[in-house]
C-alpha cells in the first residue's frame, strides 16, 4: 500500500475550510437590523463616490466613526468586519481591556493604513488615560506623546493615517460623554424577530452542509434562541450533533425538541439558570420584591452575570419586573413554570414594624 506523504514539494489540493464562525462576509449577506444596514449603505456609498472623484495624490476618504451598542451576540463584531469588507480596507481588532496604557494605543494607530478600520470591542472599558489619546486621533488623526517627566518633559506629535474607529459595547451608559459625542454614526442593535432568525439558521445550515429538513425545524430553533443569532447558531450545532448520533443525520421537529430538552432549553428558550433564578424569587422570597445581591447570594452566582445575562430576556418576555424595591416575578412566569400563583401585593401580610430601643 502506497504511503501518502503529508509534506511534499508539489502543491496538493486542499478542501476549503468551512466558515465555522458562520459570519456573513458582505453587507448583502447580513440579515436583520434593516435600519442600521440602510444607514451604513448610504454612508459607505457616499464615501466610495467621494473617493472615486479624487485624484490618487489626494488623501483617501474615510468613513465616519461608528458606535454599536446592544446586548451580546447580536452581530457587532460581524458588522465591523462587514464594513471593512465593503470599504475594501483592513480591519484591526482589539479590545478595551487590552489597551491598558496610552502607548498600547499608539502602537495600534501607527500600524493603520489610510482608510483602515480599527475595531475596539468593549470600548466602555478603556482607561481614562487611553481615552485622552483617542480624542485627537479620532478628530485630527494626530497623537500627542509625552516624553520624559519634570523639567525635561516634552510633547511629540505623531500623525496617523485617516481611519474609521468602530466601537462596540454592551454598556453604552458607561461611555463618557466626550467619547460618545465623537462618533458620527451611533446605533442600538435590537433583538431579532423569529423570521430573521429562521433566515439566519437556513444560511447557517447550508454552510454546515446539514441537508434537507422539515419545514418547521428552523422555526423551533428560532423560537428558543432568545432573539440572538449567536444563541441560534449554537443551538443549531447542538441539534446537528444530536441528529448525527441519534437519528442518522435526519433533522425533524421531534429531533429538535429532544436535542434542546437534553440541553435544558425549554419552549421559550429558558435554560436551567433562568428557571433557578425565577424559582428562587418565588420559593425563597415569595415572588419579591427582592434585591439582586440577595438572589445572587442564594444562587451562589455573580450579580453581574445575572444582571447582564439572565435578566434582559426575562424582562423582555414579561417574566420579571424591576422596581425601586427590587425584582419581582410576574404571574406569567408562574404559569410557565407551573408554580403556585402569587398573592397580590395588597393582600400580602405586612411585617410588624420594628420597635426602637427608646
Amino acid at each position: 500500500m502506497a504511503t501518502e506523504r503529508i509534506i511534499a514539494p508539489t502543491a496538493s489540493p486542499i478542501e476549503e475550510h468551512k466558515n465555522w464562525a458562520l459570519r456573513p462576509q458582505s453587507i448583502d449577506e447580513y440579515i436583520g437590523q434593516p435600519e442600521l444596514i440602510e444607514r451604513l449603505l448610504i454612508a459607505i456609498e457616499a464615501v466610495k463616490a467621494r473617493q472615486s472623484a479624487k485624484d490618487d495624490t489626494e488623501p483617501r476618504e474615510h468613513l465616519e466613526h461608528v458606535l454599536l451598542h446592544g446586548p451580546p451576540g447580536l452581530g457587532k463584531t460581524t458588522l465591523a468586519h462587514v464594513i471593512g469588507a465593503e470599504l475594501g480596507t483592513n480591519v484591526h481588532v482589539t479590545s478595551g481591556p487590552a489597551l491598558a496604557r496610552g502607548t498600547d494605543l499608539v502602537a495600534v494607530l501607527t500600524r493603520l493604513q489610510p482608510g483602515d478600520v480599527l475595531f475596539i470591542d468593549e470600548i466602555h472599558r478603556l482607561p481614562v488615560a487611553v481615552e485622552e489619546f483617542v480624542y485627537p486621533a479620532m478628530e485630527d488623526f494626530k497623537i500627542d506623546v509625552c516624553l520624559d517627566t519634570g523639567l525635561n518633559a516634552r510633547t511629540v506629535q505623531i500623525k496617523c493615517a485617516p481611519f474609521t474607529l468602530i466601537g462596540a459595547t454592551t454598556r453604552a451608559g458607561l461611555l463618557s460623554s466626550p467619547m460618545r459625542s465623537r462618533f458620527g454614526i451611533t446605533h442600538h442593535l435590537r433583538f431579532y424577530d423569529e423570521q430573521d432568525l429562521v433566515h439566519i439558521l437556513d444560511r447557517s445550515a447550508s454552510l454546515l452542509s446539514m441537508g434537507t429538513c422539515e419545514r418547521d425545524t428552523m422555526s423551533r430553533i428560532a423560537s428558543r434562541s432568545r432573539g440572538t443569532p449567536r444563541i441560534a447558531n449554537r443551538l443549531l450545532r447542538r441539534v446537528r450533533d444530536y441528529a448525527a448520533v441519534r437519528a442518522n443525520g435526519q433533522l425533524s421537529t421531534g429531533i429538535v425538541d429532544e436535542a434542546l430538552t437534553l440541553e435544558g432549553v425549554d419552549a421559550l428558550g429558558l435554560d436551567d439558570l433562568d428557571r433557578n433564578y425565577l424559582r428562587t424569587i418565588r420559593n425563597v422570597y415569595d415572588g419579591g420584591p427582592v434585591g439582586l445581591e440577595a438572589i445572587a447570594a442564594t444562587l451562589n452566582e455573580d450579580a453581574g452575570t445575572l444582571e447582564d445575562v439572565v435578566e434582559p430576556y426575562l424582562l423582555q418576555i414579561g417574566f420579571l419586573a424591576r422596581t425601586r424595591r427590587g425584582r419581582m416575578m410576574t404571574q406569567r412566569a408562574c404559569e410557565h413554570l407551573k408554580l403556585p400563583t402569587l398573592v397580590p401585593t395588597e393582600e400580602k401580610p405586612l411585617t410588624e414594624p420594628a420597635t426602637g430601643l427608646f
